[in-house]
């Protein structure tokens, strides 16, 4: 098993990195990042929302609520008021933040939610065809599982409707009885409970 406070370390590193980019002058805000978690799994979506730069968290606002960004910093809006989609350069640019946390982490398993995030590691010409599935992956000279989610915004209700309501609860299960999952709660369930101890006057 990796060293778990070298990895911590390495992370803090990188964050304290990632948090003063600036490879992207169209972006609206400077990166946001969830800070230094040592996990085994990965949750990746497209990008932080408007609400994300004010609450200096991912995944804090609506979308994130129902479920590591691909990219870090709010992308902005488009003409007609909805989130901006990240431009190709913009996903290269922030994929090498991505390269080195996955190197640093070594996760077993990586969810991707969204289309886009989904296709920076395997080919998703239709959701379909990806979600409910599991994949063995690799990318940064990693192989993890990958087990894939639809977005949960409310622009789509493609989770919401057959097939892709199926689709999704088929992909929970899978994530669910995933053996990190499993790992997870066995380690919480040993872990030293903290008790209070109630005095007297």
């Amino acid at each position: 098993m990796v060293n778990h406070s070298r990895t911590q370390a390495r992370l803090g590193d990188h964050v304290t990195h990632l948090m003063q980019c600036r490879r992207c002058p169209r972006m609206q805000s400077t990166p946001i990042s969830g800070g230094v978690v040592v996990s085994d799994i990965m949750l990746i979506g497209q990008a932080p929302g408007p609400r994300e730069p004010v609450l200096q968290r991912p995944f804090a606002h609506t979308a994130g609520r129902t479920l590591f960004q691909l990219c870090r910093c709010f992308p902005g809006k488009t003409p007609s008021g909805g989130d901006r989609v990240p431009a190709p350069d913009e996903i290269h640019n922030c994929s090498s933040w991505m390269d080195e946390e996955i190197k640093i982490l070594r996760p077993r398993l990586i969810i991707p939610v969204g289309r886009l995030a989904i296709a920076q590691f395997i080919n998703c010409p239709k959701l379909d065809e990806v979600i409910g599935r599991k994949f063995r992956v690799e990318r940064a000279q990693h192989r993890f599982d990958l087990i894939p989610l639809p977005h949960p915004s409310g622009a789509s209700p493609w989770p919401k409707i057959p097939p892709g309501k199926g689709l999704t609860e088929r992909a929970l299960r899978k994530i669910a009885l995933h053996p990190t999952i499993a790992d997870l709660v066995d380690r919480d369930r040993r872990a030293p409970k903290l008790t209070s101890i109630a005095r007297s006057p």
